[in-house]
């Protein structure tokens, strides 16, 4: 790292530069399994205008940028692996615009999605997107994130309108408006939408809102083995029910779970259901979804209508990973995911299960099985570098399978450093053309490199 630069960074900004071991550590570490990768110098932007300087000022030493959200990725998204400045972007946190009328939200990249929630309560609407994490939007839409509200209101994919960025070479771009449709030219919002940060630097999001329902219930169910309760969720979607959320836990999620936040529930696999709508709308849904899962020898449902009791509902889940934790005290959890054509959802479930039950390790599942989407958690013992290396053989299996099935090798994570090696199995010959891209608008490989892809190989 050049004095230089970071002369010309403090100019720039003053105090919102620093060198601090403490700051450098926090901001090169993540909640995945990768090590601790910190940058050289972490900076403080507080608007588009700034973060373009920067990016110039970096362009000039050719020296890696890493944006930063809320650190809550999970493949190594955020690691500095080449050193470089990172860009905190939480100091842009304005809500810009509200259109109430139009449905949609103009929001600096900084904003958490919670705190644009918040903002939102006096509107009538919401953001639905809900990864579990208080990601911050500019972060969700580099992941291109999703989480339990996606079988319903879809995932970041379907609910950015329109982006501003800057590139690497210091260039501040809008990529559209925010009309609903648009023929003309490349859609260049998708193309920084799961970019996680490589091809430029997200300052501004616009995203859909939608209305909040007039009536919302939840309720979980427990089913005799976890084929059922996904063949359930299988039904129920196929059924064209317009279910908000469907959720699976394993048994021994549901232990964890049970333990960590206190729920009244059996340590089977189970289904954690949401349904909105108007009251006579999710009467109609449950009675079915009720129905369907007798079927499949679905116990009685537990509801919770409440706010209160479904936000510690939905709250137990979110908290599944630490929950997972108390299964093995001292172990780093690895959680991983892939996604699936829903027909093929049960098959690639219980394969995976299989691979798991007869290996040395302990691993819980849980999963957005509404749109196809998994995850398991691993619980590693940090003594033992076996235990990883069999973790990876697991997930390597995981991923040739659900990319057989017709799936992709993450659905919600990213590709970071973790699933690098994945692309090769999804794509194909396609990854050159990502390459391509990325050589074009970063030729000179500054914009969070290491991450997706190695540029030269």
């Amino acid at each position: 790292m050049s004095d230089s630069l970071l002369e010309a960074l403090i100019n720039l900004l003053g105090e919102r530069v620093s060198t601090a071991a403490v700051v450098l550590a926090y901001h090169g570490k993540d909640e995945s399994h990768h090590a601790t990768a910190p940058p050289d110098i972490v900076v403080f932007p507080e608007s588009s205008e700034e973060v373009a300087t920067i990016v110039r000022l970096c362009a000039e030493a050719q020296t890696p940028i890493i944006p930063f959200g809320a650190g809550t990725s999970l493949e190594g998204g955020i690691s500095a692996v080449h050193g470089g400045v990172c860009i905190d972007m939480t100091r842009m946190n304005r809500i810009i615009q509200i259109n109430v009328d139009d449905l949609d939200v103009t929001v600096e990249a900084g904003v958490t999605r919670k705190q644009l929630n918040t903002d939102l309560r006096d509107t009538g609407l919401f953001f639905p997107i809900d990864p579990g994490a208080d990601a911050t939007l500019g972060g969700m839409a580099s992941t291109r994130a999703s989480g339990t509200n996606a079988v319903r209101y879809g995932t970041m994919r379907e609910n950015v309108l329109n982006v501003k960025a800057v590139l690497a070479d210091g260039r501040l771009i809008q990529t559209g408006g925010r009309a609903r449709k648009s023929a003309a030219g490349y859609d260049l919002t998708r193309m920084f939408v799961g970019a996680e940060g490589t091809l430029g630097v997200i300052t501004e999001v616009t995203v859909r809102l939608y209305g909040v329902p007039e009536a919302i219930s939840a309720a979980v169910c427990g089913f005799p083995s976890i084929d059922a309760a996904v063949r359930c969720c299988m039904l129920t979607i196929q059924s064209g029910i317009p279910v908000a959320r469907v959720e699976l836990l394993d048994a021994s999620q549901m232990r964890a779970c049970i333990q960590y936040s206190n729920l009244d529930s059996e340590p089977v696999p189970t289904l954690f259901f949401e349904f909105h709508g108007s009251q006579a709308s999710v009467r109609e849904q449950a009675a079915t979804v009720q129905d369907i899962a007798a079927d499949f020898g679905g116990g009685d449902f537990q509801w919770a209508d409440r706010t209160e009791d479904r936000n510690k509902l939905w709250q137990a889940r979110h908290d599944a990973l630490y929950a997972a934790l108390t299964l093995k005290p001292g172990a780093r959890a690895w959680s991983t995911d892939v996604c699936v054509p829903i027909s093929r959802l049960a098959d690639c479930i219980e394969e995976t299960r299989s691979d798991i039950e007869t290996s040395s390790l302990t691993a819980t599942m849980v999963g957005h099985v509404g749109d196809g989407n998994f995850h398991v958690i691993f619980l590693l013992d940090p003594d033992r570098p076996q235990n990883f290396t069999e973790a990876q053989r697991i997930n390597d299996r995981m991923v040739t399978r659900a990319i057989a099935m017709d799936g992709t090798c993450t659905g919600e994570h990213g590709v970071g450093m973790g699933k690098q090696h994945c692309l090769v199995q999804e794509f194909g010959d396609a990854l050159a053309i990502m390459r391509d891209l990325k050589r074009t608008l970063d030729p000179l490989n500054i914009m969070n490199p290491g991450k997706i892809f190695t540029v030269g190989s």
